[in-house]
């Protein structure tokens, strides 16, 4: 029989605590949805739900990391803590005063060098630590949009991105986040009119969408590995990409269009938008990135394979192009889940008129400028 942990105080910790894996959606191995409880497995720092699965006949936990003493969120957690620019001391006390455990400085040491494929802002995290507090590094911003939202941005990812050499001609974008920030119009976003809930068809023809498996897929599947509440996936993942990752500046980034841009739109010639609204479309971008060349503007999709998210990632980029004056040409759709990755650059039907520069500049926005050390 397992130990009580109230009887026994040092298992009262994590165990007495959340249930691992205690919601699960299908079988990790066959993906079948044939799946019920099959008891628990009692660790010294944590209890993990098993699974049954009826459809390939075999008993799992949600967690594919195996052998691990200490518990998979507690890796995560002390990994984005230190890419925030703490040290090593300081993430061992905020480890020991939120869940209790005790993780000696090499234990850390380790867990970076094991997860150094999956935390590639590794490479950048010393030369921004010298210009960023780690409490300033990320600006966070909750906006209450008919749901809670935790808007932001990475300041030091944001700055240096942009100003790089291959990504100048992307510096009309670098006002825009801040000002969301600072002033967002939240009474837009209280209507229904949102841009998720699009189901407008586009002329793909022209569109190529490449599927594959990528960084953003590999993450997803360690980090929902600690995801005991299916409503948590999303913030999650975000939190993770954007303390680890080098090209996700923003995350929940909130978007909007009105209607008269839209028409603007409709009425270049070359554009081909089989979209309509008589209010004001919005939504939020869940990662904003900065990568090759390009603005990547990227929605997870839980079961992302039969998904076809492409008016909601259509109307983000018409409403970040118009907010930053930014041509569509520069602009990279995707949706992904832990097992897919799917791409598309052409946001248009048409061939030409996403390289011209919009009608009319865009409003000139106020760049606020970041707090540093």
């Amino acid at each position: 029989m397992a130990e009580d942990p109230v009887a026994n105080p040092k298992l009262s910790g994590v165990r007495a605590g959340r249930l691992i894996g205690e919601k699960l959606e299908r079988c990790i191995y066959c993906s079948g949805t044939q799946i019920s409880r099959e008891g628990k497995r009692h660790k010294k720092l944590e209890t993990i739900q098993l699974w049954y699965c009826r459809t390939c006949d075999r008993v799992f936990t949600p967690q594919r990391a195996k052998g691990k003493r200490y518990p998979l969120k507690v890796i995560l957690e002390s990994l984005i803590y230190y890419y925030r620019g703490e040290t090593r001391e300081r993430t061992a006390e905020y480890i020991k005063g939120r869940f209790g455990i005790t993780v000696p400085s090499r234990t850390l040491s380790a867990w970076l060098a094991e997860y150094r494929d999956l935390t590639p802002y590794a490479r950048s995290r010393d030369a921004h630590r010298a210009q960023f507090r780690p409490n300033r590094i990320i600006r966070s911003v909750r906006l209450h949009h008919q749901q809670v939202y935790e808007y932001r941005i990475h300041q030091a990812k944001l700055e240096s991105l942009l100003h790089a050499p291959k990504h100048e001609h992307l510096l009309p974008l670098e006002a825009f986040p801040w000002y969301m920030a600072a002033s967002c119009p939240n009474g837009l976003f209280q209507a229904d009119a949102r841009a998720s809930q699009g189901k407008t068809a586009y002329d793909l023809d022209a569109v190529q969408i490449l599927a594959n498996r990528n960084h953003a897929c590999r993450v997803a599947e360690l980090v929902l590995q600690t995801v005991t509440n299916n409503k948590r996936r999303h913030d999650e993942i975000q939190r993770f990409m954007l303390a680890t990752d080098s090209v996700t500046v923003a995350v929940e980034v909130p978007i909007y269009l009105t209607t008269d841009e839209l028409a603007e739109f409709k009425g270049l010639p070359g554009f081909n938008i089989p979209l309509e609204s008589n209010v004001t479309l919005t939504g939020h971008i869940d990662f904003l990135q900065i990568r090759n060349g390009a603005i990547h503007i990227v929605d997870y999709k839980p079961g992302a394979k039969s998904e076809k998210p492409i008016p909601q990632l259509m109307t983000y980029a018409l409403a970040l192009s118009r907010r930053t004056g930014l041509r569509l040409f520069h602009f990279v759709c995707s949706w992904f889940d832990q097992d897919h990755y799917y791409q598309f650059s052409r946001c248009m039907s048409c061939t030409n008129a996403d390289r011209r520069p919009m009608a009319r500049s865009p409003p000139a926005y106020v760049p606020i400028h970041s707090a540093r050390a």
